[in-house]
């Protein structure tokens, strides 16, 4: 029902610009007089036709940007995150990360029996199947978004280093 609408908008703006071929000019001309709706639209988008030739567009001045930017100087601005974020808070939720890391790891190599592999490692490492790890969708869209995430960190770790080297200078 929509799509008709905006059919029927489309083909009567073409013929109210005069861009509509003559064939679909006469066919308009035709749905315009014999249908109610078509006759109610044409003559609601002659008005607003009308309403838009009539009216000038108001263009903002030559210093419009530069008279928001100076307003905007003016503004208090927000400091950079860095001065509001407590650096101890950080710290501390890293470190608690990495205890927690540290002491799954250590309890896992505490499970293992070591006394029963006669000096070898209790798992056989070259019997793993790791393609069903990496040949997963899921598993490579998670590499490839660490990947970008990684250079991402990497490109803010050699700007900052460049700005501070700037510095210096």
């Amino acid at each position: 029902m929509e799509a008709n609408y905006r059919d029927m908008d489309e083909r009567l703006w073409n013929y109210i610009d005069g861009t509509s071929e003559v064939a679909e000019r006469s066919a308009i001309e035709q749905l315009i007089q014999t249908n109610a709706e078509w006759k109610a639209k044409y003559h609601e988008l002659l008005d607003v036709n009308s309403l838009l030739q009539s009216s000038e567009l108001e263009e903002p001045s030559l210093r419009f940007t530069k008279n928001v930017m100076e307003e905007i100087a003016r503004l208090h601005i927000a400091p950079a995150a860095g001065s509001y974020i407590n650096n101890r808070v950080i710290w501390g939720i890293g470190i608690f990360f990495i205890t927690v890391i540290l002491g799954f790891l250590v309890y896992g190599f505490g499970q293992i029996d070591w006394s029963s592999s006669d000096g070898k490692m209790p798992v056989d490492f070259g019997k793993i199947d790791y393609s069903k790890f990496f040949n997963n969708t899921y598993m490579n869209i998670f590499i490839m978004i660490n990947v970008v995430l990684g250079l991402f960190l990497l490109d803010r770790y050699f700007a900052n280093k460049r700005k501070k080297f700037r510095e210096e200078i």
